[in-house]
């Protein structure tokens, strides 16, 4: 255990990190995601899988759209900041639904683009965000209270309010609604989008530019993942006074548990400090792997979290040939560890032409 500057404490060891996250005390009562904007536990959990399921559906609207963004991208981009917008873009429809405003789905890509969707590292990029979020939230607590005021629909939820909606007692003011909503967004739309982006910075600084990758695209967003795990430290309150490793921990004290630690242990994993996707094709080369957490509180969108990114990750890298510049692997700790500025260069493969008829 280590004592962190503001006041939590932190588990080192890898087992008895799992032991902790494992622990069904330690993790009793609610999931701290989702605070108190929910009733109950079975509140929770019905979200989460109302949500996953909701992505899990429109995945191939998603491959599509993917596709043909990424045929659209300007030859150079700006990066990590295209990861998140390039998934909003692509996700639009199932975040909600398309005959939501024009103005407010303009507000979105703008609060997007904006550096929304993460706490940024500098105050200049922290300020350009603040400004867009007020219009923003005034406008989308206007969109909440017109489709709550809505007749529910018959069937399966068509979008993210849909889920929220759906989840919420009828009690629960149109706020709670509307923090529901931004926090599975800014979930959604951050977390893919910068897990895409190391994916391809790491893929770009350990593999010279021209080749097409050796790694099959899951083992490459795995390893990143891994690498550079986007949510850096996981934490909740003792429910109450226990005792882990040794040291007794009083009600209300703050535990957490760094999957980036864990992901380079050592001596759990093989050369952890290296880039190396080929490990997850070696029987028994993985440690302890929880980008999305474990135990009772994994994220529930975690596989299909995965799954998107490994779409968007696939459409960029197809039939055009990457390399990146002004790159560098060290992170940017601001709350969640994000990768550092750099520009993606996406040219289209030249197409062999076929030798033409009668010998011309």
């Amino acid at each position: 255990m280590f004592h962190l500057p503001w006041g939590a404490w932190c588990v080192r060891d890898s087992e008895l990190a799992l032991t902790v996250l494992r622990d069904p005390v330690f993790h009793g009562g609610m999931s701290p995601f989702f605070g108190a904007m929910l009733p109950s536990r079975t509140a929770q959990v019905a979200l989460g899988r109302a949500v996953r399921k909701l992505l899990r559906a429109h995945l191939p609207a998603y491959r599509r759209r993917v596709a043909e963004a990424a045929a659209a991208l300007d030859v150079v981009g700006q990066w990590p900041a295209a990861g998140p917008l390039l998934v909003y873009r692509c996700s639009a429809d199932v975040l909600l639904r398309p005959d939501a405003p024009p103005v407010l789905r303009r507000q979105l890509q703008r609060a997007v683009g904006a550096g929304l969707t993460a706490r940024q590292p500098s105050v200049r990029q922290r300020l350009r965000a603040e400004i867009v979020r007020p219009g923003l939230l005034a406008a989308l607590a206007e969109h909440v209270h017109r489709r709550r005021a809505e007749v529910p629909g018959a069937g399966e939820p068509q979008d993210l309010l849909d889920a929220v909606l759906g989840s919420c007692p009828g009690e629960s003011t149109d706020r709670t609604v509307l923090d529901l909503w931004v926090l599975l967004f800014t979930s959604i739309v951050g977390n893919v989008g910068y897990a895409v982006a190391w994916s391809l910075l790491l893929a770009g600084l350990y593999h010279p530019p021209g080749p097409p990758w050796p790694w099959p695209v899951d083992w490459l967003v795995r390893e990143a993942a891994r690498h550079r795990p986007f949510v850096w430290m996981v934490g909740r309150h003792v429910p109450h006074p226990l005792e882990f490793g040794g040291l007794p921990f009083a009600a209300g004290t703050v535990l957490s548990v760094s999957p980036y630690l864990l992901h380079h242990d050592a001596q759990r994993w093989d050369r952890p400090r290296t880039f190396r996707p080929e490990r997850w094709s070696e029987p028994g080369g993985q440690g302890p792997y929880l980008p999305f957490s474990t135990g009772p509180f994994t994220c529930g969108g975690a596989s299909v979290a995965h799954d998107l990114a490994c779409e968007t990750v696939a459409a960029l890298s197809l039939d055009a040939r990457l390399s990146i510049s002004g790159a560098d692997a060290r992170p940017l700790v601001a709350g969640s560890v994000l990768p550092r500025p750099f520009a993606l260069r996406r040219a289209r493969k030249t197409p062999v032409c076929a030798p033409k008829k009668g010998g011309e």
